[in-house]
């Protein structure tokens, strides 16, 4: 469905559906904000109808997540559902209590009430193809601290600083892999002083290649960005800081140390999977976009997802101008600011679509010096706060947003500007100063404490200025609220909650929310006067005007830019810019595109040639052609260890929900004891072919309790090798008795070390479990 035609809204639909078979549905978003969106706007809907709605963001506590993915409808994002299922399966519990039920000590300390979520039953992605199909060349992966971070990144960082492209090494753009040329192998190893940089004992390759890529592949304002001293990954699709992510394999590291920053410990991967195999685990998968047509194939191969194109509600009457494309980029973004001032001053919104921090705030600069009013919208954190903010006033009247991506936005660009977001938006910075508690905590550093959270707007995005009646009845409202919730009283989350509900049309018969709601709708009115006349403006100016700065690695990306204008039938425009030495066509362009940068000596006059636009097009196929193909490596790579995968988990969970956990680790030893038999001797060989010595040897490998096993104990006892299966059978069953004989008594010590001899006296002999372990040591008496 096309965008603002209501996929959000029409997902609630099928989500609806299968909740009532009472075993959970998950409707998965791109990030937080979205998640927290949808489940206070279109969650009333089945909340109305009687379904418990449930929503995980990123800093919950387990035992909020377990209540939230056991309503019948969680919205959660793609990455903490992902991460939510490998920490269930690492997840290794507390040594919380001394007490001595069997399953206490046998269920690897960690109960099954631990785990937060439930089995898979039904999901809904939305923006389906930006994370099946973008996110997908990532796995999910959780790690933990390794060893201390080393000073050799330092000096390896030093070295690829020195280190000169084409001379000492060579980049691979496209496989994004670094190769040291021979001039750099001698040169790094003259100055570490070391014979061989692979030298296992003193392994300084990878340090070296790591450092190299950080230089050459790791851009700052593109790949990250900084913030105090923590490096932070940029996402390449949707343009948000992916906090709490790290690179791996000491590439993380290898940019600190580029950085100047302090270097943080390695990590070791503890569990991964592909977003792939994850939600193939789905019994029922569907999604929604904008742009998956031209990945229908992907998705039927992959996924076996059909994919549907659903018409839109009114005609499409926005026009997509063919390209300009510029020699060099100097002359395209001349060209680019050119056409925003062109558009601006008939009074068009305008959006402008780039490709990183550092572009945006380039041309921001441009913008600056030309004088143009207008907004940035990218991966700084100053910008991302204001995100939802900026992307709804982006289509007032002469408005000029600069956006790093626009997938999973999540918020319309209504022409003339919305005076609902604008109206809740004035109440919220009324309302959270009186009722949000401040976060309490001791500061390291007296010089200059955290500023405070303010919840203030730019005046410049409101339509007028209120009426003093309106803004008596919103202070009057939030007064009430604030005495009756509390002053200072609600988290953020709770407090941002409750507004929504006051902004939006469920029913209302609190008294708080019915004072807040009333102030809304007011103030709604108050601005629809002035939003309407704007779009009646904007619309007779030609609509929101859509500028393309580079070509995506795919199309679908380009489509989700254009997309943003010409919604509900609209007017509006789109056009891109391009140059031949951008890196889409640098990389991937080939020859013919360098033939051309040769012919064309111009920087900044337009080429326009239709084997020009056919090579523009070949590039863009070739690209998606070849991520299409890492997508498919890394599903087939990472299907073998999903079996192993599943097997464990599977396995780990039965263990978990077991009542009896003795009978299911005899059931265990019983098959290793199958497997080493079959593996050393054989059910087809006779009596007198057995080699006794080399089954023991193996036997005692895996269990020291066997010691006592010799090649006449087994010949005198065993016929045959059904005799000798059951008798193993029985020693593996002994053994295991006598583990946990001993591993009882050794916590029984611990516990007398603990509680001292007189307490612990009395706690024994009031525990049947305890005496019936002493009666079986025969150490009951003598022990008191």
């Amino acid at each position: 469905m096309r965008t603002g035609e209501g996929k959000t809204l029409v997902a609630i639909l099928p989500a609806y559906l299968n909740a009532l078979s009472g075993k959970g549905v998950h409707v998965v978003t791109v990030n937080d904000y979205l998640a927290r969106r949808d489940c206070e706007w279109v969650g009333q809907v089945p909340r109305f109808l009687g379904l418990k709605i449930g929503l995980i963001q990123q800093n919950m506590t387990s035992e909020q997540r377990k209540e939230n993915y056991l309503c019948d409808i969680t919205y959660v994002t793609n990455s903490e559902l992902g991460f939510d299922y490998l920490r269930d399966n690492l997840a290794t519990g507390k040594l919380a209590q001394c007490h001595f039920h069997p399953n206490w000590l046998f269920s690897g300390l960690q109960s099954v009430d631990e785990l937060v979520l439930r089995g898979f039953n039904y999901c809904v992605i939305d923006e389906v193809d930006s994370i099946l199909i973008d996110e997908a060349r990532t796995p999910l992966i959780i790690s933990g601290p390794a060893e201390k971070p080393s000073d050799r990144y330092y000096k390896a960082a030093k070295m690829a600083a020195a280190f000169e492209r084409d001379i000492h090494y060579t980049v691979d753009e496209k496989q994004k892999t670094v190769l040291l040329a021979e001039q750099g192998y001698a040169d790094a190893e003259e100055i570490l002083d070391v014979k061989d940089l692979y030298d296992p004992r003193e392994q300084w390759a990878s340090y070296v290649l790591n450092a190299i890529k950080a230089k050459e592949l790791f851009l700052r304002d593109v790949n990250y960005i900084i913030r105090g001293k923590e490096v932070l990954i940029v996402d390449e699709f949707t343009g948000r800081v992916m906090q709490g992510r790290r690179w791996s394999d000491g590439l993380h590291q290898a940019v600190e140390a580029k950085e100047g920053l302090p270097i943080q410990n390695e990590t070791v991967t503890l569990a991964s999977i592909s977003y792939q195999n994850f939600f193939l685990q789905f019994p029922k998968l569907c999604g929604m976009t904008g742009t998956a047509a031209t990945e229908s194939a992907e998705f039927g191969s992959i996924y076996k997802l059909k994919v549907t194109i659903v018409p839109t509600n009114k005609p499409m009457i926005r026009k997509d101008e063919s390209d300009v494309v510029f020699r060099a980029t100097t002359g395209k973004w001349r060209a680019v600011v050119v056409e925003i001032s062109r558009m601006h001053k008939t009074g068009r919104a305008v959006l402008v679509g780039t490709t990183s921090v550092e572009q945006s705030d380039a041309l921001s600069e441009q913008l600056h010096e030309a004088g143009i009013p207008h907004e940035v919208l990218n991966a700084k954190p100053e910008n991302v706060e204001r995100e939802a903010e900026i992307v709804a006033q982006s289509g007032r009247l002469g408005a000029v947003t600069i956006a790093t991506n626009m997938a999973g936005r999540g918020t319309d660009i209504i022409l003339g500007g919305n005076p609902e977001f604008m109206a809740r938006l004035k109440l919220r910075e009324m309302l959270m100063p009186r009722v949000v508690k401040l976060a309490e905590g001791i500061f390291v550093s007296v010089k200059k404490p955290p500023p405070k959270k303010s919840w203030k707007v730019n005046e410049s995005l409101f339509p007028c200025i209120l009426s003093k009646e309106n803004i008596k009845l919103a202070e009057e409202a939030v007064q009430f609220a604030a005495k009756t919730w509390g002053q200072r009283s609600l988290t953020e989350l709770e407090a941002e909650e409750r507004l929504s509900y006051c902004c939006e049309k469920g029913p209302a018969q609190d008294e708080v929310i019915s004072k807040l709601r009333n102030a809304f709708l007011e103030i709604v009115k108050e601005y629809k006067v002035y939003t309407e006349e704007e779009r009646k403006r904007v619309v007779s100016a030609g609509g929101l005007h859509v500028v393309g700065t580079e070509r995506h690695e795919s199309r679908r990306i380009d489509n989700q830019l254009r997309g943003r204008s010409g919604r509900q039938g609209d007017p509006g425009s789109s056009r891109f810019f391009l140059s031949l030495q951008d890196n889409i066509f640098r990389i991937f362009g080939g020859d013919r595109i360098q033939g051309l940068m040769k012919a064309f000596r111009v920087e900044d006059l337009p080429i326009e040639s239709k084997m020009l636009t056919k090579a523009l097009d070949e590039a863009q196929r070739k690209v998606e052609n070849y991520f299409f193909d890492i997508r498919k490596q890394l599903f087939e790579y990472d299907d073998v260890l999903n079996s192993q995968r599943d097997r464990v988990y599977t396995e780990r969970r039965r263990a978990l929900e077991s009542d009896n956990l003795q009978s299911l680790l005899i059931e265990y030893a019983e098959l290793t004891m199958d497997d080493i038999l079959e593996a050393n001797i054989g059910s087809d060989a006779p009596k007198e072919s057995w080699d006794l010595e080399k089954l023991i040897a193996k036997l005692q490998q895996y269990c020291y309790l066997l010691s006592d096993l010799t090649p006449d104990l087994l010949a005198s006892k065993c016929s045959n090798y059904e005799d000798l299966r059951d008798y193993l059978h029985l020693c593996g069953r002994e053994a295991y008795l006598q583990k946990r004989v001993r591993f009882l008594f050794v916590c029984l010590c611990v516990c007398v070390c603990v509680h001292g001899g007189g307490g612990c006296c009395q706690f024994m002999t009031s525990n049947s479990f305890s005496l019936r372990f002493f009666q079986t040591m025969q150490l009951r008496e003598d022990y008191i």
